[in-house]
This record gives structure tokens, C-alpha cells and sequence, in this order.
């Protein structure tokens, strides 16, 4: 058994996977678009939609992650988890932790703790929840 995030991105899918490629060398490995779907499955879809992410898988390291842009008229609302980073050097952490705050907010500054040479919490420039913990 696997359970895998799947997360909506409200629209923005293209622009979230250019920015977590850039910081966490994410890289889509299937996608379909909502006009790829067959037309006889009764799913309206306005114009300005056609050319939105329907399905995507990311891979992110050694796990997948499923996502799309959503569907028209909803609004992502990634509360109640984060996703983790781990299993990273210090520096990587410290690298990563910069990289996924640009354009969001920090939570928990990243530093040293009593359990790991690195931590920090974040949410990002779309809502998405993170740690970044580099343990000893």
C-alpha cells in the first residue's frame, strides 16, 4: 500500500511545479490537461480552463506526488499537514528552507534544536505547509 499527497493547486499548477523544480528538482513525469479528457464524459470545462492540469504525477526526490490545478471555481486549502523534507545535509536544508519561503512565510526560523542540526516550518507562495528537518 502506498498513500500519496495529492494536492490542487487552484490554477496554478504550472507555476508551483516551475517553483518547486527550481528548489527541490521536482519534475512532472505524466500530466494530462483538461482537454485531453475524452468529450463524451459530460465534464464541462470552461474555455479558459482547456488548457489546465486535469492529473499530474511529480516526482520529488525518491516519492511521488500526484496534483493538478484543481477544478474552475475552487480555492486550495491546504491546512491541517505539512509536507517534510528530510534525509539532507544542513546546507541543503538551509538552501531549501530559503528556497521554498521565498514569496511566503516563515513560521519557525530554520536553526539547530536539540533533535536535529536543522528545522524550520514555512508556508509557502501557495499555501503549502512545509518542514525542513535535517536531523543529526
Amino acid at each position: 500500500m502506498q498513500v500519496q499527497p495529492y494536492l490542487d493547486f487552484g490554477g496554478r499548477f504550472d507555476e508551483a511545479v516551475a517553483f518547486y523544480g527550481k528548489v527541490l528538482g521536482a519534475q512532472v513525469t505524466f500530466a494530462m490537461r483538461y482537454k485531453e479528457a475524452p468529450q463524451d464524459q459530460g465534464m464541462a470545462v470552461p474555455d479558459d480552463w482547456k488548457d489546465k492540469v486535469m492529473h499530474a504525477n511529480l516526482q520529488i526526490g525518491e516519492n511521488q506526488v500526484m496534483a493538478s490545478d484543481g477544478r474552475p471555481g475552487e480555492r486550495p486549502a491546504f491546512s491541517g499537514f505539512s509536507l517534510s523534507v528530510g534525509g539532507v545535509s544542513r546546507d541543503q536544508g538551509q538552501r531549501i528552507f530559503e528556497g521554498l519561503s521565498e514569496g511566503g512565510q516563515v513560521v519557525v526560523p530554520y536553526q539547530k534544536t536539540f533533535w536535529a542540526e536543522g528545522f524550520g516550518m514555512l508556508v509557502d507562495r501557495f499555501g503549502m505547509s512545509w518542514m525542513v528537518n535535517c536531523e543529526h
